[in-house]
């Protein structure tokens, strides 16, 4: 009798609360990790969420906002003015955007955010990139992390 009961159990507890409900459910955070390891203290965060815009409120799209604290000056790496968000989901879609940074002299925080994203959130790859405000080129990435799934 007590090992059906415990197996009642488990089976209520499997199927009420299943392994990583919360984790596939938006809002999703992930850390973004510089590329160069030499770069110990840059790092970044996106977090990715349902918006409804708009009066009346539009149907609900997926935003993405992403920060990056203590990156190195952008004219560090090159001809280089800026950093720009960029999510990709590899071979489908992609989004850019800028980020702008903080008034501050001395490793300003940069931060963006897209809102009209209709796409579903799954192997989305989530990058901090340079870029060149002046001919809109888009330099390589200096944080970066994926998401598998966000929904």
């Amino acid at each position: 009798m007590k090992s059906f009961i415990f197996g009642l159990f488990i089976l209520i507890s499997t199927v009420a609360y299943p392994l990583q409900t919360h984790a596939d459910r938006m809002p999703c955070t992930i850390t973004l990790e510089p590329i160069d390891k030499n770069m110990k203290n840059a790092k970044g965060t996106a977090l990715i969420y349902k918006v409804q815009l708009g009066s009346p409120p539009s149907f609900p799209r997926t935003n993405i906002s992403i920060l990056g604290v203590h990156l190195p000056k952008p004219s560090s790496y090159g001809q280089y003015d800026g950093y720009e968000g960029y999510a990709t989901i590899p071979n489908e879609i992609s989004w850019r955007f800028r980020m702008y940074p903080t008034p501050t002299d001395e490793s300003p925080t940069w931060a963006g955010r897209f809102d009209l994203i209709t796409a579903d959130m799954k192997n989305v790859k989530v990058q901090v990139r340079l870029s060149n405000s002046k001919t809109e080129k888009l330099g390589p990435p200096v944080l970066q992390n994926t998401i598998k799934i966000c929904k």
